[in-house]
């Protein structure tokens, strides 16, 4: 099967433009509005803007890192657990499979939302197999994507889980707008200097601009079967204002309508005129 196809924000995404942006996600068919966790951003209240406006949007933070935001002291109330997936990540703690171990118990006893782990190494990735419902993969082409999906199952049945037990997401940086690339470069950039991602790219033998999408065609990469079972489109546009974001928004479903109905936007879209 395709991918799903989702849209992903920064969260400091101004609250009101995530109020707006929201039930124009769900008419497209977009399965899951992801909310990248940053100083200044609260994932989760962006999380309940979004919730209040919407009834079949699923909703995600990609990820919190609990090493800055324990567990303890996340503010859950107001989020649907029935439609939420909390993404955690380790951040830089200096024993992250013991806090991200402990972090999932934590979490699973306070919300019957979905859990995914942010990972980018092998081992969180084994351990996102063992505990979560899911893994966030980020900054990978279409081939290390699809290399990583069959570890992760693998890696599940290991572990005496059902592959359908995980679901597989894979983030990719995109762009519809030749005016965001200037951005798209800087935020490539910026990870290609983080010593783990680094590292990654190093061991791939890629580039961070090789893990984005910057025309339809490159999309069509990403949807093929057996990358993932959700494809994350982080909105990478000039300012990050709401008129941009819906442009891309748009822009990205008219991309899915040229070839790719499968992914299920065209007809979401379609059934909603």
């Amino acid at each position: 099967m395709r991918p799903r196809v989702s849209f992903g924000i920064i969260g400091t995404t101004d609250a009101s433009a995530v109020a707006a942006l929201a039930p124009r996600l769900e008419r497209l068919g977009f399965e899951t509005l992801w909310v990248n966790d940053v100083p200044g951003g609260d994932s989760l209240e962006r999380l309940r803007v979004a919730a209040d406006g919407t009834e079949r949007l699923r909703l995600a933070t990609g990820v919190i890192p609990i090493d800055r935001r324990p567990v303890a002291t996340l503010d859950l109330a107001g989020i649907p657990a029935e439609r939420t997936t909390f993404g955690i990540g380790s951040g830089r703690a200096a024993k992250p499979l013991g806090l991200m171990r402990a972090g999932v118990a934590e979490l699973r006893g306070r919300s019957e939302a979905s859990i995914a782990l942010g990972a980018l190494g092998p081992k969180m990735r084994e351990l996102a197999a063992e505990l979560a419902d899911g893994v966030l993969l980020n900054w990978l082409t279409p081939e290390a994507a699809r290399a990583a999906t069959a570890e992760q199952r693998a890696s599940a049945t290991a572990a005496g889980r059902a592959a359908a037990d995980g679901r597989v997401v894979t983030y990719v940086r995109t762009v519809t707008d030749e005016a965001a690339r200037p951005v798209l470069e800087v935020e490539a950039h910026r990870y290609e200097q983080v010593p783990a991602y680094a590292a990654n790219f190093a061991r791939l033998g890629t580039g961070a601009l090789d893990a984005t999408i910057q025309t339809a065609a490159r999309l069509a990469d990403y949807l093929a079967d057996g990358i993932a079972d959700e494809v994350v489109l982080r909105a990478i546009t000039p300012t990050n204002a709401l008129a941009e974001l819906e442009r891309f928004a748009e822009t990205a479903a008219e991309w899915l309508d040229g070839g790719i109905a499968d992914a299920g936007i065209a007809d979401a879209r379609r059934n909603d005129v």
